[in-house]
């Protein structure tokens, strides 16, 4: 039995029932969860926002491609494709501008983006809507002094239809066909390289006011031949070993066939 002088503290405790273990703190005091940041190299996005309330939990890893489809439809997913630097856009636009510049899929292989093709594609709906009703409205009153102003607002649905179907609709027309092909093929590329090819009627737009017929198919040939050539140019790189000279041509076609559907309704 202790005297009164020996301290009590000595006594074991552990066995005693209730007794409370002592915590014990992690070796690792900083360990901390990472959200996983989107694959700009994949599409369909294998992380289109988390499930549930863990925040590390989503939807990549060895989901199955229905899963990762699902993605397509969560906003969150494209958020990586709009955080793009202006001097970046700039640049993309010149190659745009000029076709022989160089590789424009190797520009776009680490960040690809869909800021620029969104907002040309936009600005390149209401300019064919707004400057295309005034050049009508020029060539009219070219020809009969007496016509007056009106805005035919079916210019806007046609411009809406026509451009965003292209930008949209014909990438993933492409993309599905080279994984046909059996070719590795990103979506987002298609629709970054496509939608910069667009840039150059923005300019092509104003100088068609020109009310002079003979002035405006030389500078609608002259945009579709440069918007075309940059199309062309990139495509063939893209599937560069492979025989599929099919798809180059009609990458071509089509491009001229955009152009002169624009100076046909638009600038008639």
């Amino acid at each position: 039995m202790p005297t009164s002088d020996e301290p009590y503290t000595s006594l074991p405790t552990s066995h005693l029932l209730g007794s409370v273990p002592a915590a014990v703190e992690p070796d690792n005091k900083s360990a901390s969860y990472e959200v996983p940041e989107a694959n700009m190299q994949i599409f369909p996005p294998a992380n289109g926002g988390f499930r549930g309330n863990d925040p590390g939990t989503s939807y990549g890893g060895d989901e199955s491609s229905e899963s990762k489809w699902k993605g397509v439809f969560s906003i969150s997913s494209y958020t990586p494709y709009f955080d793009v630097d202006t001097d970046i856009v700039l640049d993309r636009i010149a190659n745009s501008m000029h076709p022989l510049r160089g590789n424009f899929f190797r520009r776009i292989e680490t960040i690809p983006d869909l800021y620029g093709p969104v907002w040309i594609s936009t600005t390149l709906v209401f300019m064919l809507a707004a400057v295309g009703n005034c050049a009508t409205y020029l060539m009219n009153k070219k020809s009969d002094s007496s016509t007056t102003w009106s805005f035919d607002v079916s210019y806007m649905n046609w411009a809406a239809c026509a451009i965003y179907g292209y930008v949209i609709l014909l990438p993933l027309a492409f993309y599905f066909l080279l994984q046909y092909f059996g070719l590795t093929s990103s979506l987002i590329r298609l629709w970054c390289m496509w939608g910069y090819s667009l840039f150059i009627f923005l300019p092509a737009c104003i100088l068609l006011v020109i009310p002079v017929e003979f002035v405006r198919w030389i500078i609608i040939l002259l945009t579709g031949a440069t918007s075309a050539c940059f199309v062309t140019l990139n495509i063939r790189s893209y599937i560069e070993g492979n025989d599929l000279t099919l798809l180059v041509i009609s990458s071509l076609v089509l491009q001229f066939a955009l152009a002169i559907f624009i100076k046909v309704y638009f600038f008639a």
